[in-house]
């Protein structure tokens, strides 16, 4: 009980300093939200959104879940997608993965690990996607960073291919889908330059 009430100390400390800082932050935040970038990560308690790009709250919409993953299925992720595009108009989607991701780690497994397996059976498709390649490089490191980088791309593919931003582009919508990698070692952000600005671009992913 003790760390959670640390956590509630830690909080009026931030709101203070915040506030000490910018007098009007927490009034003008609490009547909008405004931002322009919607961030699709994984759930990794080391990979916070706003903290790695230097962003203030409000300035960023986030979904997070193990290993990055957009599924058509997946209301949740779907819902977010949505409500970002439709309601919040964002310029830009970021599904931003990482090195050293434990999804993608244990997708390339072969143990069990329970529920958590259905999961990653998305991530096990990127990896059949691009059998030939993954088995043709023989250093573990590399292959494991490699499919952190192939799911990224697969799941940049996906949100463009969610009615959600074919109905955006149809509507002349500017908005841009990215595909990034974070590495945890060194706290910098790669661009995949897979940049997608509308159906013409979706279809050579």
């Amino acid at each position: 009980m003790t760390k959670l009430v640390q956590l509630f100390n830690n909080n009026r400390k931030w709101a203070a300093k915040v506030n000490a800082a910018d007098p009007a932050f927490f009034p003008t935040l609490s009547k909008q939200q405004q931002p322009e970038y919607l961030w699709i990560g994984c759930a990794d308690s080391r990979v916070p959104a706003n903290e790695i790009v230097d962003l203030l709250p409000g300035e960023i919409f986030v979904h997070r879940n193990i290993a990055n993953v957009v599924v058509h299925s997946d209301l949740n992720c779907l819902s977010v997608i949505q409500f970002a595009v439709d309601v919040l108009k964002v310029k830009h989607i970021m599904v931003v993965g990482h090195y050293g991701c434990g999804g993608i780690k244990a997708a390339l497994e072969s143990d069990s690990h329970g529920l958590i397996d259905n999961w990653l059976g998305h991530v096990k498709d990127v990896y059949r996607f691009h059998k030939e390649k993954m088995d043709a490089i023989n250093d573990p490191k590399e292959r494991f960073d490699t499919l952190c980088e192939l799911n990224v791309i697969e799941q940049v593919a996906n949100v463009c291919q969610t009615s959600i931003l074919r109905n955006a582009w149809d509507n002349g919508q500017d908005i841009q889908v990215h595909g990034w990698v974070y590495s945890i070692e060194n706290g910098i952000i790669r661009d995949l330059d897979v940049t997608v600005t509308g159906h013409s671009d979706s279809t050579n992913l």
